[in-house]
């Protein structure tokens, strides 16, 4: 695989930015002469965009398929636009894939384009799937924070943790009302269903975020096209690397050839 730390000025959030892009070698980039897929992975709460790298095997995973995966930096954002702070979801949404397709060999398609991310980075990958269905073939949430307008009511981190989101969000009400609500977004695209990406989410059954997962698919999961994994795990690399494995396979990605 070729890896490369990649930085640029980002227009959405009036800063130097980093991505991390994992990229196939070149021969099995020739292999045809179309444009890459590209999944963009995205990272948690506590992480930075190098985690999936330093804590999974994912470029032992990512070598069968011919495919590039991009994995931004976007601190404790919640993939959001901040109401008091920068434009990370415009970022995440619209710019980075811009560049992205712009100095690498990567397709506009929706059909090769997908999102995933643990945590944070779950409720981000569902964000971005249900937000803008039209631009992603299919998303992954591991251990994703999918109710997180349950926030304020059932409140674990502490008030350091609600102001935080306020400062994210803008409270509890504007969130809520707002396309920042996962639930918001999926009883929206529930009336058009034929447009939603496809969806893999996963749970380990001691995970403190099971509870959401279990009701958002119980929510959704029969009107949206959700396939929900749930086995024995915490909130650890140990279940997110087992199934970022998973969901390469799932994604029905394009498999390279001759790879040992």
């Amino acid at each position: 695989m070729v890896f490369s730390d990649f930085h640029f000025f980002s227009n959405a959030l009036g800063v130097q930015v980093t991505v991390h892009v994992l990229m196939p070698p070149v021969e099995v980039m020739q292999q045809k002469k179309t444009k890459l897929p590209c999944l963009y992975l995205l990272h948690g709460l506590s992480d930075d965009h190098t985690m999936w790298m330093r804590q999974t095997r994912l470029e032992f995973y990512a070598r069968k398929y011919r495919t590039a995966i991009v994995m931004p930096a976007v601190n404790r954002s919640f993939y959001t636009d901040m109401a008091q702070g920068a434009k990370y979801f415009t970022f995440v949404s619209e710019e980075l894939p811009a560049v992205m397709e712009r100095y690498f060999p990567i397709s506009d398609d929706r059909k090769d384009r997908f999102a995933a991310g643990l945590s944070m980075g779950g409720y981000g990958a569902m964000k971005l799937g249900l937000r803008c269905p039209d631009r992603y073939a299919a998303v992954a949430s591991f251990s994703g924070a999918l109710e997180m307008e349950k926030s304020w009511q059932n409140n674990r981190r502490g008030d350091d943790f609600l102001r935080e989101l306020d400062t994210v969000f803008g409270g509890e009400k504007a969130m809520k009302n707002s396309d920042n609500n996962l639930a918001r977004l999926a009883r929206r695209l529930c009336k058009t269903p034929e447009k939603a990406p496809r969806i893999y989410v996963a749970c380990g059954t001691e995970d403190f975020l099971f509870e959401a997962n279990n009701s958002f698919v119980k929510a959704f999961g029969k009107k949206l096209n959700i396939e929900y994994f749930t086995e024995p795990g915490a909130h650890t690399w140990d279940f997110w690397d087992k199934h970022i494995e998973k969901a390469l396979e799932w994604f029905r990605l394009p498999e390279a050839e001759n790879v040992w």
